[in-house]
């Protein structure tokens, strides 16, 4: 009876790319049929939050400086690191606070952790002297400043040149033009607009080790600022992001989907403040490219969809742009921060290439939601120092391999 349910029900006409239009006329229909207007909001869910980390696009750089630029002096004391860490013949996964001291960049470090944690909720540190370092170094430089931010790696993939590893760096580059298209299953590997999103864990960090020849801007939003406004006008719509949704596993037999909430309300304690943790990536309802959404199954609902679609065009509305230069690393609060790309055009000269890692600070960290915890064991549990790898050169990450699902 369950499988036959989930065969009539049908997905809403949703992709991955939201339609302005197609989603007002959700919502003009909706409101026409459902009263929508009674809903009040969930119980455990504020009318309103307050933080710095509530911030609107136009105005967060009038009152807040985003960039930290490194000085001279900073840039050789990471040359020294790097020097040392080099010497000790050791692997990346053993990179860390004391294998790549940094001891008067360490504290200037801990307090961005702070901003991410407890203040506006991302930072940029400028000027990573990435075009006179091998592509290791500059590994090994991004990974070692980061050491000092947030220093648990998350395992972004489980195996390796076909052999099992904590893959704990990914490579973010248009590999369209060398894979085949049956591959790629997610936009971070295409020059296609990627709409606003979070990735998983705590931190999502970027170094940009090159940029694009045009296009290809980083959007970050507030989250919490999407909230208060979802709050004041549409609370059915809170309702539906504190539900349950279906997750896309993407051809896991042994799991097609998981179910949770894409919104998680954390009241106040004694020991932290009021919060909210929004966590999702649209594709896992949409599909995308190589990897479309499973017909087998549940459906989203046409509420989720317009849920879908009014978190990213308020994203949209909220955004700030940031301007991603060379050598910049961009370090942000994935629970209360989402973010987009612009597509762009790469040429043969000039190619996007950034590389990311997943961290997770334990001095400052957020409480997990239950609901959420079973990810991050896979994330952070298990990490191993000699079983980390850290790819030199892109490819296509299993979960976003449209022929390892196929195989």
């Amino acid at each position: 009876m369950a499988a036959a349910a989930v065969a009539t029900a049908r997905q809403p006409d949703i992709s991955y790319t939201p339609n302005f239009e197609q989603y007002q006329a959700r919502v003009r229909l909706r409101q026409d049929t459902e009263a929508l207007a009674t809903k009040k909001l969930p119980s455990s869910f504020p009318r309103e939050v307050r933080s710095d980390l509530v911030w609107e696009g136009a105005s967060v750089g009038s009152h807040y400086d985003w960039n930290f630029v490194l000085s001279p002096e900073h840039v050789d004391e990471l040359e020294q690191a790097l020097a040392h860490f080099k010497s000790l013949n050791k692997p990346l996964g053993y990179i860390d606070q004391s294998s790549f001291p940094l001891p008067n960049l360490h504290s200037a470090l801990r307090e961005i952790s702070s901003e991410l944690h407890q203040g506006h909720g991302f930072k940029v540190v400028r000027g990573v002297p990435v075009a006179r370092h091998s592509r290791e170094d500059n590994i090994i430089l991004y990974t070692g400043i980061s050491s000092h931010i947030a220093p648990l790696r998350a395992r972004q993939d489980s195996s390796y040149d076909g052999k099992p590893a904590d893959v704990v760096l990914a490579h973010i580059k248009d590999l369209s033009t060398t894979e085949d298209a049956a591959h790629i299953g997610a936009p971070a590997y295409t020059t296609d607009k990627q709409v606003f999103h979070t990735d998983t864990g705590d931190i999502v960090s970027l170094f940009a080790l090159n940029t694009a020849a045009e296009g290809g801007r980083s959007r970050l939003a507030s989250t919490w600022r999407v909230y208060n406004e979802l709050a004041a006008t549409r609370p059915d719509l809170v309702e539906t992001l504190s539900e349950d949704w279906s997750f896309e596993n993407f051809g896991n037999p042994q799991n097609p989907y998981n179910t949770r909430p894409l919104l998680f309300h954390q009241p106040a304690t004694p020991q932290s403040p009021e919060r909210l943790i929004l966590q999702y990536a649209r594709r896992n309802f949409t599909g995308f490219g190589a990897l479309p959404r499973s017909t087998e199954i549940p459906p989203i609902t046409e509420a989720q969809a317009e849920a879908l679609d009014a978190v990213h065009f308020l994203g949209e509305r909220f955004n700030v742009e940031l301007d991603f230069e060379q050598g910049d690393i961009q370090y942000v609060n994935n629970l209360a921060v989402f973010h987009a790309r612009d597509g762009f055009k790469d040429t043969p000269e000039q190619q996007r290439h950034l590389v990311r890692l997943w961290l997770r600070d334990p001095e400052l960290a957020w409480d997990t939601p239950a609901g959420l915890k079973p990810k991050w064991e896979q994330l952070y549990g298990g990490v191993t120092s000699e079983k980390q790898v850290f790819p030199l050169y892109p490819y296509v990450r299993s979960a976003s391999n449209g022929a390892s699902k196929a195989n």
